[in-house]
């Protein structure tokens, strides 16, 4: 099993949106797979914070409720987080893993919100 690879990340200001991507290999399918964004902030333990189960159903950390949207597309093996109404509190390295959890990490993609 291939880690999954995350990009996306950036800089913005407190109320923007940012998207990230998650590209899967296929034994790593999210149409077969449930997948979940985990964030990992300086100095604080990894949290999950948002889930795609393989049925296609979602789940959200209650911090980031109504802010957050996971979306799939599986016939490229993408999971995506679109991240609206940012706050510096999200600021932290994001990555995605299977559920149970997991396959090897990947580097993750940092995500920067300034006030």
């Amino acid at each position: 099993q291939v880690h999954p690879r995350e990009s996306g990340g950036g800089l913005v200001e407190a109320g923007g949106s940012l998207r990230l991507s998650c590209a899967a290999s296929e034994s790593l399918s999210p149409g077969t797979n449930t997948i979940a964004w985990f964030r990992q902030a300086p100095g604080k333990q990894r949290e999950m914070v948002a889930t795609i189960f393989s049925h296609g159903t979602t789940n959200y950390a209650d911090s980031v409720k109504g802010r957050f949207s996971v979306t799939r597309d599986t016939a490229k093996n993408m999971v995506f987080l679109q991240m609206n109404d940012l706050q510096p509190e999200d600021t932290a390295v994001y990555y995605c893993n299977t559920l149970p959890c997991c396959v090897d990490w990947g580097q993750g993609t940092q995500g920067t919100v300034s006030s």
